[in-house]
């Protein structure tokens, strides 16, 4: 018999496919006029930690992938730093098309685009939500506080219908320009490892793995593929 969890996973990778899917021709707001590809977002999608950026910039748009410029491979180096690799976690935008001479967001575009990322949260279920920089903050925060008054103090919000642990973070783009400011989002990035520890409210302590035998069957029923994969993350 497949496992309950291996089945419930299964089936939020089919809808996330889907999804991804579903936004390719999205023209919910005019940035769909002038986009080369929606930039859905990559990595894990079983992934604990999930981070959201603002929105796509050149690069990003050109290959339709987020955080692949010279702040892509900060993040890529600050994560290494603790251990961890862009395809075990999952990173998006606030929005998934690049606003024009990357302006900032303006509120009509994020209203059309919140509810995206809100899926994408509700079919991932991370447990730690790291928002980079002010938009991504005030929108999963539901708070006018800026980044600098809040960043490195994880929220315990509700978010995609389950509880996460918010954590403000500097966006990597602001940090390459500010030696102080990287700094802090290094000491920040340090502390995920054990923010990744701490048991959200109601949730189960994880169970004890059994024993496996000794000449265990590789490729077991119910074993889900590598994210890698699956083609498209």
């Amino acid at each position: 018999m497949v496992p309950v969890a291996a089945t419930e996973k299964e089936s939020r990778r089919s809808d996330l496919v889907a999804f991804y899917h579903e936004l390719s021709d999205c023209t919910k707001c005019p940035l769909a006029e002038g986009r080369t590809n929606v930039v859905f977002g990559t990595g894990d999608p079983d992934a604990d930690l999930m981070f959201v950026g603002e929105a796509p910039g050149f690069n990003e748009d050109q290959q339709g992938k987020p955080f692949v410029g010279r702040a892509g491979k900060l993040l890529d180096q600050l994560l290494g730093e603790i251990g961890l690799v862009r395809k075990q976690v999952f990173i998006a935008n606030v929005l998934k098309c690049r606003p024009p001479g990357n302006r900032d967001p303006q509120p009509l575009e994020i209203e059309a685009c919140e509810g995206h990322l809100f899926q994408q949260i509700a079919l991932i279920q991370p447990r730690v939500i790291c928002s980079l920089g002010n938009f991504a903050t005030k929108l999963l925060s539901g708070s006018p506080q800026g980044i600098t008054r809040v960043r490195g103090v994880p929220q315990l919000r509700e978010i995609g219908g389950r509880n996460v642990f918010l954590y403000p973070i500097f966006h990597p783009a602001a940090a390459l320009y500010t030696p102080a400011m990287l700094e802090q989002l290094r000491a920040d990035i340090a502390a995920l490892p054990d923010l990744l520890g701490q048991r959200l409210p109601g949730e189960e302590p994880e169970p004890v793995p059994e024993p496996e035998p000794q000449l265990a069957a590789v490729g077991a029923a119910g074993e889900l593929p590598p994210a890698d994969q699956l083609g498209l993350f």
